[in-house]
């Protein structure tokens, strides 16, 4: 019989399968046994005795499944591809001498039944689960690195570099390069990749995605294959395919529905090009601050800071640490309307509607420095720089912030006060910088406990340490991931950032100008009351967002 965790009652499945029109049934009263309303559409011929039959099978007897943690078989996969698998929301589980076990979104789906069975040659087993599961089940399960090996393996690879531009052109224009690139990122998509490394060594080309910020080693292809996906990617992002100095470029594709852009980046190594493919995923660019992580006290000061009609905001962390996404994200509250907005990016990453966004171009002569100067004569409001790297781009920022903008921009620096210390060294005088900066928010990045498959477990030795002298109370046991299907068995899914927010009080101030040391001035932010990185990440893992051993592996150096 039909459960309520299996979806609609008897009822709602026969019209939503179309097999019945509700006018129909309204015929037949308030009949509440499934199996006398059965017989009775039967009887009165709504229904012939074989549909009956095939619904009492596929929808009143089909078990529900859970997904997350199914093992699923590598045979099965083989009968089913994965193009119809995304098609159809459908994943095969186990195959079982003549019978498949699938798994669908929709069990009175018979001519799709009838297709898999024809496709797969085996009787068909459904069980019911929900289309997302099923989605992740598809990502998880189907790879390509067998496909990938192969199309490289049929790539012709034997001509050398040494016969210049149009061999090479000539080599990349064959499919099987160019069809195992497409699957090459459609993988990292798929395993939540934010960087694709290609690494040239002296056996073999080394790939590796890095997933929630650590490496995995994903698949070796032979050496023949580096000079047609170098070439490849350098046609790819506009490059210079003879060149083999530095280069950097940009494309996009279309990957499961969405749209990607994917920055690389190309430099000589003693065994040849290495290249960085950094996969940009439009989707990440709606976030909003809620999102990012921060706990509620400093998500209050922070937005209190965006509300600021002119200074300077400044977000600071090493790469990869989540900077330009805050950036979007606060851009993304403010009013686009009322005030002008400018952004001035290398590169710009995402597009926003609204927002005035300018790619910086050194070759055209387009700079930060000379977009800035540009900007300011196109009454701008809020100004975004993508990033402070030099004394130039700093004063001019520092005095846009000074005469009525609201500036943000990014810098790279350990932590917060490192930040301010870090325009001093570019050559910004401490009374500019005490004057125009008003809040700095330093951030690392944090994986995720799975939340499939975590569980209470003891802490290392060192873990229990470093959170009880952080958060003055004694802790044995965390949540951490078993490791499942979902999370790679890796026992973390995704990430969240935890953040040090400073806001430039008049004391602070004060200092900067007096020449006061960086150890001098973080001793003010906490008698402030300062959260620094390494506390609120402790926080998050007393909550079981993450674990200790996350938190001193990430921010472990500023504490």
């Amino acid at each position: 019989m039909a459960t309520e965790n299996q979806g609609a009652n008897l009822r709602q499945f026969l019209i939503d399968s179309g097999m019945v029109t509700a006018k129909q049934l309204e015929e037949f009263g308030q009949i509440d046994n499934d199996d006398q309303l059965g017989r009775l559409l039967v009887n009165r011929k709504v229904l012939t005795e074989e549909e009956w039959a095939m619904i009492s099978e596929l929808q009143l007897e089909t078990p529900v499944i859970d997904l997350t943690n199914y093992q699923i078989q590598p045979d099965a996969l083989l009968l089913i591809p994965e193009a119809i698998a995304r098609k159809y929301n459908v994943v095969p589980l186990a195959v079982n001498n003549e019978v498949l076990h699938v798994a669908m979104a929709a069990a009175d789906d018979f001519l799709l039944l009838e297709a898999l069975a024809a496709r797969a040659r085996k009787r068909i087993e459904a069980k019911i689960a929900p289309v997302e599961e099923i989605r992740q089940a598809i990502d998880r399960s189907y790879k390509a690195y067998g496909e990938i090996a192969a199309q490289f393996g049929q790539a012709d690879t034997a001509k050398p570099e040494s016969e210049g531009a149009t061999a090479a052109t000539e080599t990349v224009a064959k499919a099987p390069v160019v069809r195992a690139l497409d699957l090459l990122v459609n993988e990292a998509v798929k395993n939540r990749a934010s960087d694709i490394h290609v690494e040239p060594e002296k056996d073999r080309l080394r790939v590796r995605y890095r997933i929630d910020g650590v490496l995995h080693d994903t698949m070796a292809l032979p050496l023949s294959a580096h000079p047609p996906l170098m070439t490849r990617l350098k046609i790819l992002a506009g490059m210079n395919i003879a060149d083999h100095r530095p280069q950097d470029g940009q494309f996009s594709m279309r990957v499961m529905d969405r749209d990607i852009d994917v920055r690389v980046a190309i430099i000589p190594t003693v065994y040849g090009e290495t290249g960085v493919l950094r996969i940009l995923d439009k989707s990440f660019a709606a976030l909003a601050l809620s999102q990012l992580g921060f706990i509620p006290r400093s998500l209050k000061l922070y937005q209190d800071l965006l509300k600021s009609p002119f200074g300077m905001i400044l977000i600071s962390g090493p790469t990869g640490s989540g900077k330009t996404t805050t950036l979007y994200a606060s851009v993304n509250t403010l009013d686009c309307i009322g005030r002008k907005i400018i952004t001035i990016e290398d590169p710009v990453e995402y597009r926003f509607r609204g927002i005035n966004q300018i790619q910086v171009n050194p070759r055209a002569g387009l700079t930060f420095a000379s977009g800035l100067r540009s900007i300011l004569r196109l009454d701008p409001d809020v100004l975004l720089v993508g990033e402070i790297r030099d004394q130039e781009t700093a004063e001019i920022a520092i005095h846009a912030s000074l005469t009525g903008h609201l500036v943000l921009s990014s810098i790279h620096a350990s932590n917060s006060v490192g930040a301010i210390f870090r325009l001093i060294d570019l050559g910004v005088g401490p009374f500019l910088v005490s004057s125009a900066v008003i809040g700095v928010i330093a951030q690392r990045m944090l994986r995720r406990v799975c939340p499939h498959c975590r569980e209470l477990r003891k802490a290392p030795v060192e873990a229990q340490l470093a959170y009880e002298k952080e958060m003055e109370e004694r802790r044995i046991e965390f949540f951490y991931g078993r490791g499942c299907q979902a999370c790679a068995n890796t026992g973390y899914l995704g990430r969240t950032a935890t953040f040090e927010t400073l806001v430039l009080s008049e004391d602070i101030r004060r200092l900067l100008l007096t020449g006061a040391n960086a150890t001098q001035v973080f001793r003010q932010a906490e008698k402030e009351g300062i959260i620094t990185m390494w506390h609120e990440g402790m926080i998050k893992a007393q909550e079981g967002i993450t674990t200790p051993d996350e938190v001193i592996r990430c921010v472990y150096s500023i504490g």
